[in-house]
């Protein structure tokens, strides 16, 4: 029989308008609307600063764990409660219309509460320029799954007569997808177990059983990870449509709404032998219904195509990729190999995920061109001597599983080669690896006929690595030159006679700590025009120590190697004199000085990150932080620099300066050597807490400098060679801290661009657009302001006691020195006496005016933190407050309508008569 739309559409409105006729049916939306307010705009979402519903993403699955219940517990247990269903199957509409019209009434209900959410959209607009793609993607993504368990919260409907005990079972129900993945990880667990082997082995002899395809995928993939409805929405989060994922939606809701209709049925063949062999039939429909469901499943997973909508296009392989795929020469086939373990922690899913995936559109993006080969990795298997071989070794990873924190080996590695001799090898793709880049990349690299050169002069930072003279261990390579060594040919180069070679661009990490004739030999190639990337700094922090400043600081001067040991004074090294180099360049830089800013726009870490490091992004008192006209910096989005140096150009010079990297101005300024540093036993230490006044001036960090003149120049200086500190990879590859810095990628587009190799500098840079609060970091500007202004005013007025205090031990002593009638000794002794008495008390007038000026800055730093707290909870309360107001006042229309609706349908005379009764 045919499905008559009318007769679906007349349950539809039946029990769609029976949900809205009392206070119930709205209650639960404003409640579902409210948590999703306060679980999207929660104390996390203004700590991580970024305008998006991640927060809403993490919590949405155990939302729907109230709400669909909530919406489905009276959709079948009020029917037969009431002995409503009998009159229902009596009508002239087949089992599969009636359950077709109730499922579609409980998803007209949820598009409704979901369509009030929307609210949270229109917050995220009020704080700053989210995503709208990325928000398609999540609402997308949070109807398919409701629409999903809606299935499922029907069918639990349908088991019983009470509706408390139907919403009981369908949480429980949906509770299944939503925790699968954690089922996995108690798996896990109990595999230690003795008992729990045998069933292991069971198991596995069952999968024998099994299609090749769909054992392949379970071997690919982890069972409960594929289940989980936490992982399907992975990729809605992220801004994508996954065909996979909508495949997985459908098909729980194909197989839930069957179980309702098996039960709808039923009543046709309940009771007897007949009905006994009826429920028999239909369990194995059952089952052939959920292993066809879930062969399609695999089918589509395996090709894993997804629709990406975010604005940047993130998840879709670029141009760039297409056509260095279509460059590979006709003559030669690439193959990648990855090495991937079966099943890996949590965290590290996404990763496996998107490099699975990115490996099958190279597939066919590559043709037969490109070979790919994915190989399952178990740690002790053949395959994990095989990755060894390449030098891919498994990672210990901690993770969390069932409340504990283990370590497991895992391996996500790959290699690409093409021919016997070209070989790059990626160890590890990390959390925050950008995996087309490195694929990208490494194709490029084993497909060119040669590759470009780089070379590292050789200082006493060592990036090359080498033996460390002062502690006699030897320092290891530098990530920065291991990460060059993925494209490029990188070769040492002496600073000792004239600097020659065929390198394409040559590194001089801190020249200030060469000899003055190393400097000069270095001059000598910068001014020929030899394409140069040069990083200094006032002072380097991975030089730093406990013992105070390190030997590379340009003002600190450098011990002879092996200086100081067992006894033995020998007199410190003088360093070059680097202001006739920076002459040659035309630019001016102070070696001492040190640039802060007083506005961090992190605040998670506002009371632990001193002001000098300095985050450099776009903000609304700089939004041009970096050059828009050189595709080295135009596209990034944040660089964290750590005591960085300051340049200009030097007035009169005939260079093109072409700034790269600049602070902002209203909140920045510049710290002297004097005021940076202070003596002490151990030598010099940095200042814990020196007075910083803003200047109100550009400051720039890195430069471009050319000329075609007398001298050529084609440079580009940078003054903090912190910023590719192995730290900043660590950073980069774990997405530590929840920052995602563009130091790397910079460095690595100087060098790229030095050595004219554009090919990608585009893919580099390409990531999620940073999109802020704001909004809430206008409004917070002021009191920051305000903490920076009251901070210098306490530092001034304790700088001025102490200055008082110091003109008063001066003017005594002064005395006693014109007193003419004392003798010389008598003036001495009186002298000491009176400088001792006065030191006292200096000493205890300066800890009296440090004591006050710290509480004084306390105190006006809880008042700011007052004001903050107070601006952001104002958002909070509004954010959660607002969003139900909408449903609110549909309910209290809608209910007064239909009040004045049944005063209108009483008799005028009984009307009458009622209201005389109450008056």
């Amino acid at each position: 029989m045919s499905l008559r739309l009318h007769v679906v559409f007349a349950v539809f409105k039946r029990n769609f308008l029976s949900y809205f006729s009392g206070v119930i049916g709205y209650l639960f939306i404003v409640v579902f609307v409210a948590l999703g307010s306060m679980l999207a705009f929660n104390d996390q979402f203004f700590a991580n600063n970024i305008d998006s519903l991640d927060q809403l993403n993490l919590y949405f699955p155990m939302l729907l764990l109230f709400i669909v219940p909530a919406i489905t517990m009276s959709v079948w247990a009020d029917e037969r409660k009431t002995g409503t269903d009998e009159l229902l199957f009596t009508l002239p509409a087949s089992d599969g219309e009636i359950v077709l019209g109730k499922y579609f009434s409980v998803l007209a209900v949820y598009s409704v509460a979901l369509l009030f959410s929307l609210s949270h959209v229109i917050v995220l607009f009020l704080l700053g320029r989210p995503d709208v793609g990325q928000l398609f993607a999540n609402y997308l993504g949070y109807w398919c799954a409701g629409a999903a368990l809606l299935s499922a919260g029907m069918f639990a409907s349908i088991l019983t007569n009470s509706t408390p005990v139907a919403f009981v079972i369908a949480a429980v129900l949906c509770a299944i997808p939503v925790f699968s993945d954690r089922i996995g990880d108690l798996f896990s667990s109990l595999s230690l177990v003795p008992g729990f082997h045998l069933i292991a082995v069971i198991l596995s002899w069952f999968a024998g059983l099994l299609p090749e395809f769909i054992t392949n995928y379970f071997r690919e993939h982890s069972l409960f990870q594929g289940m989980s409805l936490t992982e399907q929405l992975r990729d809605f989060n992220l801004g994508m449509i996954p065909l996979s994922g909508l495949i997985y939606f459908v098909s729980l809701c194909v197989f839930m709404l069957y179980l309702n209709l098996v039960m709808a049925a039923r009543r046709h063949w309940a009771g007897g032998t007949k009905g006994a062999q009826m429920g028999w039939q239909f369990a194995v429909r059952t089952l052939c219904l959920a292993v066809t469901l879930i062969s399609v499943n695999v089918v589509f997973a395996n090709w894993n195509f997804r629709a990406d909508v975010t604005s940047e296009k993130l998840y879709s392989i670029s141009e760039t990729t297409k056509k260095i795929l279509k460059d590979i020469p006709e003559d030669r086939t690439v193959r990648i190999q990855a090495f991937v373990s079966p099943q890996v922690p949590r965290e590290y899913v996404p990763v496996r995920t998107s490099l699975l995936g990115l490996l099958r559109q190279y597939n066919q993006a590559g043709g037969k061109q490109v070979e790919v080969r994915i190989v399952p990795t178990d740690q002790y298997e053949k395959e994990a001597d095989e990755a060894r071989t390449f030098g891919i070794e498994p990672r210990e990873v901690q993770t969390e599983r069932a409340g504990k924190i283990v370590s497991e080996s895992i391996f996500l590695g790959a290699v690409i080669t093409a021919g016997v001799d070209d070989v790059v090898v990626i160890p590890w793709f990390d959390v925050g690896t950008p995996i087309e880049y490195e694929l990208t990349r490494s194709i490029a690299t084993v497909t060119q006929a040669e590759r470009r050169k780089v070379g590292i002069l050789t200082t006493d930072v060592q990036m090359a690595g080498g033996m460390n003279m002062q502690s006699f261990s030897r320092n290891p390579e530098w990530r920065f030159v291991s990460e060059l060594r993925k494209q490029y040919d990188v070769v040492d180069v002496s600073p000792d006679g004239p600097i020659e070679g065929d390198f394409d661009v040559l590194i001089a990490p801190m020249p200030s700590s060469l000899t003055e004739s190393q400097l000069t030999n270095l001059a000598a190639y910068v001014t020929s025009g030899g394409p140069t990337l040069i990083f200094d700094d006032p002072l380097p922090a991975f030089d730093m120590g406990p013992m105070g400043l390190g030997q590379l600081t340009p003002r600190v001067p450098k011990r002879p190697p092996g200086g100081g040991m067992f006894g033995g004074r020998q007199q410190a090294t003088p360093k070059c004199d680097i202001t006739k180099f920076l002459d040659e360049l035309g630019i001016a830089w102070d070696t001492g000085a040190t640039v802060f800013d007083s506005v961090n726009p992190h605040p998670q870490f506002s009371d632990v990150v001193r002001k000098d490091f300095v985050f450099v992004s776009h903000r609304e008192d700089e939004p041009r932080p970096f050059a828009d006209e050189s595709e080295v910096s135009n596209g990034l989005q944040e660089v964290l620099l750590l005591w960085t140096g300051s340049i200009k150009p030097r007035e009169g010079s005939n260079i093109e300066f072409l700034p790269l990297i600049r602070t902002a101005e209203s909140s920045t300024g510049v710290l002297g050597w004097e005021k940076l540093v202070s003596g002490s036993f151990f030598g010099q230490q940095l200042n814990p807490n020196p007075q910083r006044i803003e200047d109100k001036d550009d400051h720039y960090v890195a430069a471009k400098i050319t000329s075609d003149g007398g001298k050529k120049l084609n440079v580009i200086f940078i003054a903090d060679m912190d910023m590719i500190s192995d730290t900043f990879f660590q950073i980069r590859e774990r997405q530590m801290y929840g920052l995602n810095l563009d130091n790397v990628t910079f460095v690595l587009n100087a060098v790229d661009e030095l050595a004219d190799d554009d090919r990608f500098l585009a893919l580099r840079k390409r990531r999620a657009r940073h999109r802020t609060l704001e909004t809430v970091e206008a409004r917070t500007k002021t009191f920051t302001k305000q903490l920076q202004q009251e901070t210098e005013k306490a530092n001034e007025t304790a700088d001025e006691k102490l200055a008082e205090a110091n003109k008063r031990l001066t003017a005594a002593v002064a005395k006693i020195e014109a007193d003419s009638s004392l003798d010389a000794q008598t003036k001495e002794i009186r002298k000491q006496m009176t400088q001792r008495a006065e030191q006292q008390k200096l000493d205890v007038e300066s800890a009296n005016i440090t004591t006050e000026k710290e509480q004084s800055i306390r105190e006006e730093k809880r008042k700011t933190e007052r004001e903050i707290s107070a601006i952001e909870g104002g958002i909070k309360m509004w954010a959660i407050l607002l969003p139900p107001i909408p449903a609110i006042l549909l309910g209290v229309i809608v209910l007064g309508l239909r009040v004045a609706e049944e005063r209108r349908s009483i008799v005028p005379e009984r009307l009458a008569r009622d209201v005389g009764k109450h008056t």
